[in-house]
């Protein structure tokens, strides 16, 4: 039709090249439900163009020094940072979070390339240190896509590896725009590759690929079985950052003047699409009344709107089917008796015209429910919570590890003591005190049971993408 805007088209990213694919798939705009570019519909032809390359990069690039590959991320870091405008602008379509965070490569500042440790031992020496485990595949997803994109990419270059990325198919445009930076940043041809397609066709030819030794990935745990399924002929090693079904425990001594505005942030940023989200709140019975009205009112401030407008809180879900998902829990747990006291079904929506069809939905509170319940036991990923009473600390443990997630939790009190024997009794790889999400990007991050294997981290994850080599000479 005269006067239509011709559709974004993406390319697959190897060897330093954009190429085409010869297939392609729809990429829906959230906050129109319309279809705003394509991505190539890779498979294991690309996949293996991609691996080829990242061999033939690696002996150049695991031979540079420290120095000179963290040099390069730094002027990497440096270019996004000047196109961040550009970027959050993709990036708001991919998913209306609201913020860009960009792995500046500064976690990779203070780590030495390859450690060594002398221990003499009569005439025989024992030299130990890391080596770089060649072609990394890293599977990213499609919530805060660049953030966790770059988290992978910039440690497992900083080793000396070199790189097949598989970005969300949901999310891939701040990833296809990133590698046009590349080769200004130096990054030379063939150390990072990323190829576009779903996970059926691309994601399990990289992982069952016998030429990746690494794999890096995030996303649900479902999907992690998978991936241990396919790659355990290989004895890959495998990084896996899961989900979660993070409790909040909020104690009578809490400070509910910040433990509120907190609590609802935890629960609803992002549309409740980051694993570290809050999706079940415990309250202590001689304050959960007091709690629940003033949550249900500050929760009811929180604006749901376009990505274009600066007074929103929450933007649209990722997709249809996600947004069918989510309130499919909210129905059950209606026929379950439970209440819902704003939200989903209770308040009414306002959006402009054009924006009606997109995968929007108000943030939901849900009370009087069990916790056997589905809504409280399994991952919602949308921006659901769930608040129930609870009388005892011995009690409340109980209950928050009744789950078989492990990742993040929060607890709420003045009592000190309190905090540390609540916080070192709970499965949880994170607990947060009086706080949420504060980070340091140098700690550990991961969780415990279903909520993953492995740590991330500076310091971690510059340890997975190594090896350990020991060389023993005896004079």
């Amino acid at each position: 039709m005269a006067g239509t805007k011709a559709l974004l088209t993406l390319e697959n990213f190897i060897n330093g090249k954009f190429v085409p694919c010869n297939s392609y798939l729809d990429s829906y705009d959230p906050s129109t439900g319309e279809v705003y570019c394509r991505v190539p519909n890779s498979g294991k032809e690309e996949i293996e163009a991609a691996v080829e390359a990242a061999r033939a990069a690696f002996p150049g690039w695991s031979a540079r020094s420290p120095q000179e590959r963290s040099q390069v991320l730094h002027r990497l870091a440096d270019l996004l940072e000047q196109s961040l405008e550009e970027l959050a602008q993709a990036e708001s379509r991919d998913q209306d979070h609201g913020q860009l965070s960009v792995s500046s490569g500064d976690e990779v500042s203070g780590w030495r390339g390859p450690r060594f440790r002398l221990r003499e031992l009569g005439y025989v020496y024992h030299h130990v240190f890391s080596i770089p485990g060649e072609a990394a595949g890293l599977i990213s997803p499609w919530n805060l896509p660049l953030y966790l994109l770059t988290w992978k990419v910039a440690p497992a270059i900083a080793a000396g590896n070199t790189v097949i990325a598989k970005p969300s198919e949901l999310t891939s445009v701040t990833a296809w725009m990133m590698c046009k930076l590349l080769e200004k940043a130096g990054v030379p041809p063939g150390v990072v590759n990323i190829v576009f397609g779903t996970g059926p066709r691309v994601g399990e030819a990289l992982v069952s690929h016998p030429e990746v030794p690494l794999i890096s990935f995030t996303g649900s745990q479902p999907t992690a079985e998978r991936i241990t399924q396919l790659s355990a002929p290989h004895c890959k090693k495998l990084s896996l950052e899961l989900g979660g079904k993070n409790p909040a425990i909020i104690f009578e001594d809490a400070n509910l003047e910040e433990c509120i505005p907190t609590t609802v942030r935890s629960s609803f940023a992002n549309q409740g699409e980051i694993c570290l989200c809050t999706s079940r709140i415990f309250v202590q019975k001689s304050i959960y009344s007091e709690f629940l009205e003033k949550f249900v009112q500050a929760t009811r401030m929180w604006k749901v709107g376009i990505p274009s407008d600066p007074s929103a809180s929450m933007g649209a879900l990722i997709s249809k089917a996600h947004l069918e998902k989510v309130r499919s829990y909210i129905k059950r747990a209606r026929l379950e008796g439970a209440q819902i006291l704003c939200g989903e079904g209770v308040d009414t929506l306002s959006l402009p015209p054009r924006n009606c069809a997109g995968y929007f939905m108000l943030p939901t509170v849900i009370t009087d429910i069990k916790d056997e319940s589905c809504c409280m036991k399994e991952e919602i990923f949308g921006p659901v919570t769930c608040v129930v009473p609870f009388e005892s600390e011995d009690e409340v443990i109980q209950r928050a590890n009744s789950v078989k997630y492990g990742l993040a939790a929060t607890v709420w009190s003045s009592n000190v003591g309190r905090i540390h024997r609540v916080a070192k009794k709970l499965q949880s790889g994170l607990v947060w005190t009086n706080c949420w999400l504060i980070r340091e990007l140098n700690l550990p991050f991961g969780g415990m049971k279903s909520s993953g294997v492995g740590r991330e981290g500076a310091k971690d994850s510059y340890e997975f993408f190594t090896e350990v080599k020991t060389i023993t000479i005896k004079h």
